[in-house]
Formats: structure tokens, sequence, C-alpha cells
């Protein structure tokens, strides 16, 4: 994935191949790239930030699985930090100045952030996949297990993305002489690694979510009607969204894009398509960090997910539990007795 970065080059990028000139332009990518990077900081910040104190702090959890909601959180918290920087960027078209250290920091945190949520969302599907289909087996996994996992995954993560940080990130682009981040990778030593990145970080693991949801589906399909079973359909319907809306796009878009830069295609018109439908596909997988935190929501077993500002007041009615109706109150009880007691003293008088 490390072929380019970001804007995937400066807005009128040339291509040299072997026998021709690709000239590649987008100049929309200025505006578009602000604008969503500025709505996707505010919104994933206030979101993400709120997803993480109330899970951390006010929820109550009948699942183990909220410590992938959590990380899912902080990952996502960690890239909108970084977006003023990369506001910044695009505002001065794609010159960058804030000094290596600082773009190699942010073109990390774009991919783990990409590749941390897909597996995520793995986790998770494989989780509810696990309690619906094989709840005997549920019941024994412990939490230990849950942070095992999300350790692992945190450390291929990082691992995975030495290739990135060690790259150069940083070049001077000969076209309008500007300093460009993370957008100049020889494709012939990154051949492997975006091979990989696709395969094991979005096809295996998409492939994963698309077979589970049948199987989960299925199987709920068969139980009353339940709290839990609208919670697992919704977790799985809003999981197949995001990677719909969000993800498959840049993958796509990246797979065409590195046949292109590999000549395998070298139409010009079609290559100018790839490449300005590409800038549409990274400014998608930003919403990410918006949508994430609607599954922390449909996850959480409880739903004191909004600060409640109304004023309650203690009701005048007192209910007892030896009312002939549950739904009648005390105080029309002690009526029907105060009336059977005057009649059973008329009676006797």
């Amino acid at each position: 994935m490390a072929d380019i970065s970001w804007t995937e080059g400066v807005a009128n990028e040339t291509v040299a191949n072997a026998s021709s000139e690709l000239s590649l332009e987008a100049d929309f990518q200025y505006c578009l790239f602000t604008v969503i990077y500025s709505v996707v900081f505010v919104l994933g910040l206030i979101e993400n930030v709120l997803a993480l104190y109330l899970l951390s702090c006010k929820v109550k959890h009948t699942s183990h699985s909220y410590v992938y909601m959590i990380n899912l959180a902080l990952v996502d918290t960690l890239f909108v930090c970084v977006l003023p920087f990369k506001i910044h960027y695009h505002l001065n078209r794609n010159h960058w100045i804030f000094g290596d250290m600082a773009c190699r920091i942010t073109g990390t945190l774009y991919y783990t952030n990409i590749y941390l949520s897909i597996a995520f969302f793995t986790c998770v599907c494989a989780d509810c996949y696990i309690a619906v289909l094989h709840p005997f087996t549920y019941i024994r996994i412990k939490v230990i297990h849950y942070v095992t996992v999300v350790t692992i995954l945190w450390v291929i993560a990082l691992s995975v993305m030495v290739p990135l940080i060690l790259g150069g990130p940083l070049h001077n682009s000969g076209v309008r002489n500007v300093t460009a981040c993370f957008e100049d990778f020889a494709t012939s030593s990154m051949a492997l690694y975006n091979i990989l990145a696709l395969v094991f970080g979005f096809v295996i693991p998409f492939s994963i979510i698309l077979i589970s949801y049948p199987l989960i589906a299925k199987r709920i399909s068969q139980i009353k009607h339940s709290i839990r079973k609208r919670k697992a359909l919704s977790t799985v319907y809003i999981i197949l969204v995001i990677c719909t809306l969000c993800f498959l796009p840049y993958h796509l878009t990246h797979l065409l894009h590195f046949l292109m830069r590999i000549q395998v295609i070298q139409n010009e018109s079609f290559a100018n398509f790839i490449y300005k439908m590409r800038r549409v596909a990274l400014a998608l997988v930003s919403f990410s960090c918006c949508l994430n935190p609607l599954l922390c929501y449909f996850t959480s077993s409880s739903k004191q997910w909004r600060f409640n500002f109304k004023l309650r007041f203690r009701s005048k009615t007192v209910y007892t539990i030896c009312d002939q109706k549950f739904g009648e109150s005390s105080y029309v009880y002690k009526l029907q007795q105060r009336r059977g007691n005057k009649n059973h003293r008329d009676g006797i008088n």
C-alpha cells in the first residue's frame, strides 16, 4: 500500500513509463480533501473521544468485545489528531513544511487506521459468530483472550508499517518545486508489499465478514424476537455498510492504480480516470472515523449513551407488590380497602 500515499502525488503528476508518460491531473483534490478532512476532524474527534469515555467509564459491559471497540475508537482518535497537518498540506497545494518525522507519523497512522479498523471489524464479526453459533464456547472466552488478540494486531500493524517509515517519505517534486509527503515509492521494490497488504489487509478479512454474515443471520432468524437478536443484526449491518462505503472503493481503486503504476494499464484516459477516483476513495476512507462510533453504540450492552438533561421527579404514585394488578397504584389499592372496610361495617350495623 505504500506505492503512493494520501493524495497519491501532486495535482499534476507525471508517471514516467518505459514507453510513454502519463500526465495525471486532479486539481479538485485541494478543495476536496480540505473540506472532507475538516468535517471528519470535527465530527470524528468529538464522536471518538465520547466513545472512549463512555466505553471506558460509563457503559456496563456484558460482553468482552468492548475491548475491540475501545481500540477501534483509539486508532480513530489518533488518526483525526493528525488531520490538521494534512489540511494544511492540501491548502498549500500538497506542500509539506512540518519536517520528515511528522511526515512519517502521519503516513504511518493513516495506513494503521485503515488496516486496524478492518481487523477490528473482523474480530467483532467473529465474536458475533461465536456468540450466536457456539454459545457454550463463547462463555469460556475470557477478557485476557481479547486483550491478547488486540496486542497481536497492534504489533503486526506497527511491524508492517516499517517499510513505510524507512522508505523515505519526503521528496522534492520537480513539477512545482514543492516538498511532497509519502508520494514517491519505487513500484518495483514495493510490489510485493502492495499485494500482501491487499490480500491480507482487506480481501481475507472482508471475505470472513461476508461468509460469517449469512451464517449469523440464518441462526438468529431462528431465535425469537429479542434485544440480542436485533443487536447482532445491527452490528453486522453496520460493519458491512462501513466496509462497502469506505474501504471497498479504496482497495478497488488502489488495485487499479497499482496496475497502472506497474504499466499493466497504459491507456492515458483510463489512467487519468483511476487517478481521480483514487482521490474520492481516499476521502471516503476518512469517513470511517465518523461511522465507527455507531458500531460502538450498537455493540454496547447499555443504551445510556445520551446525556439526559431532563429533570426527573419522583412519582407521587407508589406501586406495591401486593396489588391485584401490577400496573395499579397503592393509592387505588388503599381506596378499595377503605371501601371494603366501610361496606363491611355497614353490613355489621
